[in-house]
């Protein structure tokens, strides 16, 4: 794990490089015993969002962000991960009764004043949208979350996703005649950087890739990174997958006509 000093020194430098705004993920970023202090130093002086599977909220601790949200000038975002919006979906890859663990998290946050992203690896074909997203959004509502905000990924053939249906083939990567005229903005690697205990690296997703790691510092993580990764081909086809969206972002409906997921 990082130690909050190695956090509150990499937060300091990117403020120096002109970032706007942090986002921490993991793992599961509340294992940490000093997540909150972390937060802290960043809201201190930018918007946050925070990746987490909502397993580990107590009152107690819902009370805690919710102080941190309030005494900070900037946005604190939690956004929580499923990989199914019910049971059978989800539990098979998260493993047993994890789907209510998640849900028991996310009335914990409606009840702290928050209004959570859910965020959905799509493991269901894609004509099914429809159907998993109207129950899922009844389910909400009889928690009270009325209008949800929401967001569907697509499936990374990478780590469990090999076992639980497919990796990359070998057809799908990027290719020359792909990146002509590509404009990698929409990629989030255009502009945003992941720091770990180990350093600087281009991407929460290729973060276990050797030749990922751009230097110690994010001085040195500024290089230019050139899209390499069968995985980079699926960020190519759908946008920036770890960001928010943005207000400009299009709508499910829109990204659904032109065959696209929200980014």
């Amino acid at each position: 794990m990082m130690s909050l000093a190695q956090v509150e020194d990499h937060v300091r430098k990117a403020v120096e490089l002109g970032v706007k705004e942090f986002y921490f993920t993991g793992g599961e970023p509340f294992l940490h015993p000093q997540i909150e202090q972390m937060l802290s130093a960043a809201l201190a002086v930018g918007p946050v969002t925070v990746l987490t599977n909502a397993t580990r909220f107590t009152p107690e601790r819902v009370a805690a962000l919710a102080r941190l949200r309030d005494a900070s000038p900037y946005s604190l975002e939690l956004r929580t991960s499923l990989d199914g919006f019910s049971s059978e979906t989800n539990d098979p890859i998260r493993g047993w009764g994890s789907f209510q663990r998640i849900l028991h998290g996310i009335r914990l946050l409606l009840e702290g004043g928050f209004l959570p992203i859910i965020t959905a690896m799509r493991s269901w074909p894609v004509d099914q949208d429809e159907a998993q997203l109207a129950g899922f959004r009844n389910l909400l509502a009889a928690m009270g979350y009325r209008y949800p905000r929401m967001k569907l990924l697509p499936s990374l053939k990478l780590g469990q996703e090999v076992r639980r249906d497919r990796g990359y083939a070998e057809h799908e990567y990027l290719t020359e005649s792909m990146m002509a005229g590509f404009d990698p903005g929409h990629l989030m690697c255009s502009s945003g950087r992941i720091v770990s205990a180990r350093g600087v690296h281009v991407c929460p997703i290729l973060v276990d890739w050797p030749d990922s790691y751009l230097g110690a510092s994010l001085h040195e993580g500024q290089a230019q990174y050139t899209l390499r990764h069968q995985a980079c081909l699926t960020c190519y086809q759908f946008g920036a997958l770890c960001a928010n969206a943005s207000s400009s972002a299009p709508s499910l409906e829109q990204t659904r006509r032109h065959g696209r997921d929200p980014s």
